[in-house]
């Protein structure tokens, strides 16, 4: 399995950016696929998640209003519609592909910083 993340770069607060995920080389359907971030100096936190079965959305409360994920989980794509970015925003994001007991996979992230 091979997760890759796309999209970030420098934007401006109150700018947007969209970020994209591809996971190729499933073996089988992901029980869920998400964004994860982190920033320096911090652990890596949720943003938002999709759950594959019924379409399940969870959000951060830090970003809900301001991001919306979505994709084809059961394919292995994933975005990241991320409005109204402030400053404390600027981290690498990292995308995840869950397969439940048959394992957890990361792609390498995409940098996102803000500022002006």
């Amino acid at each position: 399995v091979k997760v890759v993340e796309s999209g970030g770069g420098l934007v401006q607060p109150g700018g947007s950016l969209r970020l994209a995920c591809t996971a190729s080389g499933l073996p089988f359907v992901t029980y869920s696929m998400g964004w994860y971030r982190q920033a320096p100096g911090k652990e890596r936190e949720l943003v938002a998640f999709i759950i594959t079965s019924d379409g399940r959305t969870r959000y951060a409360n830090s970003v809900k209003g301001r991001f919306t994920i979505s994709g084809d989980t059961a394919k292995g794509t994933l975005y990241l519609q991320m409005n109204s970015l402030e400053p404390e925003d600027t981290a690498v994001y990292f995308c995840n592909a869950d397969l439940s007991q048959y394992g957890n996979y990361w792609g390498q992230g995409t940098q996102v910083t803000v500022a002006s």
